[in-house]
């Protein structure tokens, strides 16, 4: 577990500099939407590189049926938060901008946790759990000042 943890952590490391490459990104197209459709323009390529690469196979169309429409809006949930941070990062900098969306991102996941929510296990909101992210709240007040 530990190396996983580890491997988040690294992966967290990607957001500010994503957030600042789309944010010059949107100085060099002029419009932030543009700025956050070639981000996913390139990244939806990566992905079918990556899927050619591997031999993964990709049955779009018998799965559609077959799944609540919720399974479908995880590519809209990243295109709104890419095209947010756009805006955002030039104001808020990227400190404030990173420690405001990982504590809405604590948030939201102790709701998601505690009801079980979207395929998770439940795991209630105890005490403690809630104590780090209020932490993680006191995080942000810090962070901006």
């Amino acid at each position: 577990m530990t190396g996983l943890v580890v491997l988040a952590l690294l992966v967290g490391v990607l957001l500010p500099l994503q957030t600042g490459i789309n944010a010059q990104l949107r100085l060099t197209l002029g419009a932030p939407l543009a700025a956050a459709l070639v981000s996913f323009l390139v990244g939806t390529a990566g992905l079918v590189v990556l899927a050619m690469i591997t031999g993964v196979s990709l049955p779009v169309l018998a799965a559609w049926g077959r799944s609540p429409w919720w399974h479908w809006i995880g590519g809209l949930l990243g295109a709104v938060y890419v095209a947010s941070v756009i805006v955002l990062a030039p104001r808020l900098g990227a400190a404030t901008l990173i420690a405001a969306v990982v504590a809405g991102q604590m948030l939201a996941s102790l709701v998601v946790d505690h009801y079980g929510w979207v395929g998770f296990a439940a795991h209630p909101a105890t005490g403690v759990r809630i104590l780090g992210a209020a932490l993680i709240i006191a995080g942000v007040v810090l962070v901006q000042r």
